[in-house]
């Protein structure tokens, strides 16, 4: 039995609270000297798309600055992590659930995140996740800007870096979004979505996602959702 477990991060794994808009704020008036006049919904995009959607809003054209923009990212999130460390939190059951599937055999465990990968490794730091994701084989924002052309490159980083091929069966994708279920689905993958983000169950529930849960609190629930009934700790 083996299984890869790509897992989302914001309004999955970790809530940014205010820190997720602050620093898109901060990072366009830093590059373009302006502010947006209204937000975008940023759930299950990248980052690169949630830029551009700014930009348009904003009438700047994203061509010339969008590499700017994405890089300051890096650069805000940093300067506030002391305010997303205080405002933010991890999603409840996460890090247990996490430790539980750390102690199966034949699991492996990465993200596939709209984030750059600077600030996903920030975000799961502050909140003591990191340590149980493989973050060298995950897909991030900065890799694609369309979210449904993650799913290949973490796969083919598991097969680069760590040697192991995972056909779709064998990948389920985590998240809180439809953009999850999307981007799962294109690549032929399962799909778990979870009512921590901005989407309530019952509108979640007529996706078609594999399975749907109010949280990840249920450690025992979710490992057999994940792994089957193989989900025993190692000897």
């Amino acid at each position: 039995m083996k299984r890869l477990l790509l897992w989302d991060i914001d309004g999955t794994l970790v809530c940014a609270g205010e820190t997720g808009e602050v620093i898109f704020d901060r990072a366009l008036y830093s590059v373009v000297g302006q502010l947006p006049e209204s937000r975008v919904s940023m759930s299950g995009k990248t980052d690169p798309q949630i830029v551009c959607e700014y930009l348009h809003s904003m009438g700047v054209n994203s061509t010339d600055v969008l590499p700017r923009v994405v890089q300051q990212l890096q650069v805000e999130l940093s300067r506030a992590r002391g305010q997303l460390a205080k405002h933010g939190r991890a999603c409840s059951g996460g890090q247990k659930l996490l430790a539980r599937l750390t102690g199966i055999d034949g699991i492996a465990q990465s993200v596939l995140t709209g984030n750059v990968r600077a600030n996903a490794a920030l975000k799961l730091s502050v909140f003591n996740l990191a340590r149980y994701l493989d973050l060298e084989t995950g897909a991030y924002g900065n890799d694609h800007p369309d979210r449904l052309k993650l799913l290949p490159i973490a796969l083919r980083r598991q097969a680069e870096l760590r040697g192991c091929s995972f056909e779709p069966s064998e990948v389920t994708v985590v998240g809180d979004s439809p953009n999850d279920l999307a981007c799962a689905r294109a690549s032929g993958a399962r799909c778990l979505l979870v009512a921590t983000g901005a989407f309530p169950v019952d509108q979640l529930s007529t996706l078609g996602a594999d399975a749907v849960l109010a949280d990840l609190t249920d450690t025992e629930l979710v490992v057999r959702l994940l792994v089957g009934s193989e989900g025993g700790p190692r000897n």
